[in-house]
């Protein structure tokens, strides 16, 4: 059936394979012959509700991530918004490789990726893989890096209404992009208790990680496997989870959304 929808060369990416099994990136554009042209099939493709449900069997689960990484490639600025619709799918496809097309897309998704991670509608998962994004831009397009370490910045700013695993996410990206010049609002936010620890390391750490001291002018700091069981653990239902704007029932649900590409 959806073989039939999408025009050539869209509809190879059908049975192009398990992305898997791949070593790297194919070049695509100079593989199959896409184009500009092939730019709104490709947008099809990678939201195709169809090809993204967890039900499918095949190669054809596959497409979506395909057709992404051909968006990337062709720099498809009109695939921002419909790209960025897809952060709320969270598995590890999305997360660890959406960024990287947003950083061959470019400075023309800032201020869509912005927007969005200033939303404090979505949640703080999603909203880290915007921050990722930005970081990507900022990477590939080092006149960006001053205005996507402030948009970052901005939002760390806002720590004490953010939930405390965005603020740590933030901070991560920030520590990647070497962004001293950040410093004494991560500090503020470590202060006031509104980081988690387990993910970035403390403040004595996370000065190591910018250069701002050696790591034997600060204590280690190790966590017992009991603390952060106790912070993860699921928390009764009749408590506000804990630096989540979803309860963790549907973001296990969101986990196991696309389990057959995991494994």
């Amino acid at each position: 059936m959806a073989m039939a929808t999408y025009p050539s060369p869209v509809n190879k990416l059908l049975t192009y394979g398990d992305c898997r099994k791949f070593q790297e990136i194919p070049n695509y554009i100079e593989e199959l012959g896409f184009s500009s042209e092939h730019i709104p099939d490709l947008i099809r493709m990678a939201t195709d509700q169809q090809l993204n449900s967890s039900d499918l069997d095949g190669l054809e689960i596959w497409a979506p991530i395909h057709a992404w990484r051909v968006l990337g490639q062709l720099r498809a600025e009109a695939a921002i918004e419909p790209l960025i619709s897809l952060f709320h799918e969270l598995d590890d496809w999305s997360s660890s490789e959406l960024p990287d097309i947003f950083g061959k897309i470019g400075p023309a998704a800032i201020p869509a990726l912005q927007a969005y991670l200033a939303d404090s509608s979505h949640d703080s998962y999603d909203r880290a893989t915007a921050a990722t994004s930005l970081t990507k831009i900022a990477e590939n397009h080092p006149d960006t890096r001053n205005q996507c370490i402030a948009i970052l910045t901005q939002q760390l700013e806002l720590f004490a209404d953010n939930d405390i695993e965005l603020n740590a996410f933030l901070i991560g990206e920030l520590i990647d992009l070497k962004a001293v010049e950040s410093a004494s609002v991560m500090e503020r936010a470590f202060a006031a208790e509104r980081v988690v620890p387990f993910i970035v390391g403390d403040w004595n750490a996370v000065q190591v990680s910018l250069g701002l001291k050696d790591a034997t002018e600060v204590p280690e700091r190790k966590f017992s496997l009991e603390e952060m069981i106790e912070y993860f653990a699921p928390k009764p239902q009749s408590q506000k989870p804990r630096g989540f704007s979803t309860s963790s029932d549907q973001k296990q649900k969101k986990k196991n959304k696309k389990n057959k590409k995991r494994k």
